[in-house]
C-alpha cells in the first residue's frame, strides 16, 4: 500500500467522509438548551408556545426554562403549574430575552428586538401583513437567527405548524359561524345544521385545503349542506377522498358561485397562497346579494382577504356588518382556542428542540435537517427568505449556500 492510500484511509477512519448524519452524531455531543418563554404583548394573542407538560419534559431532559410570569394565563396556564413543571420564573423580559433560544407565539415587536443579542435564536410567527421593512432590517441589524413557523417545512415538504393550526381553525370557523348565524343582531337567529322537517343550513367554502377540510368535516357533522369551491381539481378531488363523501364541488366558476353565495347562510374563505396575498375573489357586489343575516368568516384575511369588504378585525371586536352581511375577519383564528392550540404547537416544538440539543445546538440542526432550514429567514444577520426580500426590497442570500460556506 502506498503512502497516499494509507493516508486516505487514516483521512476516512478519522470521520471525515462520513454521511452528514452520522459526522454530526460522531462529532458533536448533546448540549443543554437554556429556553425563553416571554408573555406576548398583543392583545390579539393568547396562546403560549410551550404547555407546562412539555416543559417538564425539556426539564427532566436537563434544559433550562425561563418563564415570564403570567405567560400562559390567556392560555390558562398557570403560573404555579409552570413552577411544578420546574420552569424559573422572572417578572423582568430581560432576564427571557438572555436565553440562548426564545420562543413566542406572535412575531416579536421592536421593544423585544431591541432586548435581543447577537447569536440569539428566536422562534416566533412573521404575519407578514403586519410588517414593514423596518422590522427586518432591526432583526438582520441584531445578528440574530429568526425562524418562522410559517416557514418551517417536514420531510414529507408540508408545512407541519401551518397545518396543525389550520386543522384547529377549519373546525372552529364553523362554530363561530354557528355562534354568530344564531345571534339575534349578526346573524338570523338560526342554528347551523340540519333539524327535522326543516331545510338544511347551506355553508359555501371557498377552498380546498386544510382549513377547508376541517371546516367541511365540522359542518357536515352538524348537518349542514357543504359546497366548497376551488381553482384546482386535484384538490377538489383530494377532498371528497378525505371526507369521504360524494359533497359539492365545482371549479371557480363565477356563475355557479354566485348562485351558491345567493342561498348561502355561511361563507367560509379558506384559499391560502404561498406567496404573501391572497386574490380578492368575491367583489362587493357579490356580496350584496348574499341574503341579510348571512355570515362570512375570511380566514385569509392574514393574507389580505377573499372579500373585497373584508377588512382585519380582532378577538375585542371580531364582526362588522356590511349590506347586512355580517364578517369575521380576525386573522389569527387558532387564538380562539388558545388552550388547544398550545397543545398543537407545542407538540411540534419539542421534538424539534429534543432535536436541536441532541445535535449539539441550532447551527448543527440546521446542517442535518433541510426541511427545518426552510423556516429560518434571518440568519446570522443576513436575510435568507426570497419572499420576504422582494416584498421588502432587501438583499437576501440562498441559506443551503451560507451554511456550505462554513
Amino acid at each position: 500500500m502506498d503512502e497516499k492510500q494509507g493516508s486516505f484511509i487514516k483521512f476516512s477512519h478519522e470521520g471525515q467522509l462520513m454521511p452528514l448524519e452520522e459526522k454530526l452524531a460522531t462529532d458533536n455531543k448533546s448540549k443543554t438548551l437554556k429556553i425563553g418563554i416571554p408573555r406576548e404583548l398583543s392583545d390579539n394573542e393568547s396562546r403560549v408556545p410551550l404547555v407546562p407538560e412539555s416543559v417538564n419534559l425539556l426539564v427532566e431532559n436537563g434544559h433550562e426554562i425561563i418563564v415570564e410570569r403570567g405567560a400562559g394565563n390567556q392560555a390558562h396556564f398557570t403560573d404555579s403549574q409552570y413552577a411544578e413543571a420546574g420552569a424559573i420564573l422572572t417578572d423582568l423580559k430581560e432576564e427571557v430575552y438572555k436565553s440562548e433560544i426564545i420562543i413566542k407565539v406572535s412575531p416579536p415587536s421592536t421593544e423585544e428586538v431591541l432586548m435581543m443579542d447577537k447569536g440569539k435564536t428566536i422562534f416566533s410567527s412573521v404575519f407578514l401583513p403586519d410588517q414593514d421593512k423596518n422590522h427586518f432590517e432591526k432583526l438582520v441589524q441584531k445578528r440574530v437567527k429568526a425562524i418562522g413557523y410559517e416557514y418551517i417545512k417536514d420531510k414529507s415538504g408540508s408545512f407541519p405548524v401551518i397545518k396543525s393550526m389550520s386543522e384547529i381553525v377549519g373546525n372552529t370557523a364553523v362554530l363561530i359561524a354557528a355562534e354568530h348565524l344564531s345571534h339575534p343582531k349578526y346573524g338570523k337567529g338560526k342554528m347551523l345544521g340540519g333539524f327535522p322537517g326543516l331545510n338544511p343550513s347551506e355553508v359555501v367554502i371557498i377552498g380546498a385545503g386544510t382549513v377547508a377540510e376541517y371546516a367541511a368535516r365540522t359542518a357536515i357533522g352538524m348537518g349542514a349542506l357543504v359546497k366548497i369551491f376551488d381553482d384546482a381539481i386535484y384538490k377538489l378531488r383530494d377532498i371528497q377522498k378525505n371526507l369521504g363523501s360524494r359533497v359539492f364541488t365545482s371549479i371557480l366558476q363565477p356563475k355557479v358561485l354566485l348562485t351558491a353565495l345567493k342561498s348561502a347562510d355561511v361563507v367560509i374563505a379558506a384559499k391560502h397562497t404561498h406567496g404573501d396575498v391572497s386574490p380578492c375573489m368575491i367583489s362587493e357586489e357579490m356580496v350584496m346579494q348574499i341574503n341579510a343575516g348571512a355570515v362570512i368568516v375570511d380566514v385569509s384575511i392574514d393574507q389580505g382577504g377573499c372579500f373585497e369588504t373584508s377588512r382585519v378585525t380582532s378577538h375585542q371586536n371580531p364582526v362588522y356588518q356590511i349590506h347586512d352581511v355580517t364578517h369575521y375577519c380576525v386573522p389569527n383564528i387558532a387564538s380562539r382556542v388558545p388552550h388547544t392550540a398550545s397543545y398543537a404547537l407545542s407538540n411540534y416544538l419539542i421534538p424539534v428542540l429534543l432535536k436541536i440539543s441532541e445535535l449539539g445546538g441550532v447551527e448543527n440542526m440546521l446542517k442535518y435537517d433541510a426541511s427545518f432550514c426552510k423556516g429560518v429567514y434571518v440568519y446570522n444577520g443576513i436575510l435568507t427568505n426570497k419572499t420576504i426580500g422582494n416584498k421588502y426590497n432587501l438583499p437576501y442570500q440562498n441559506l443551503e449556500l451560507l451554511l456550505s460556506a462554513f
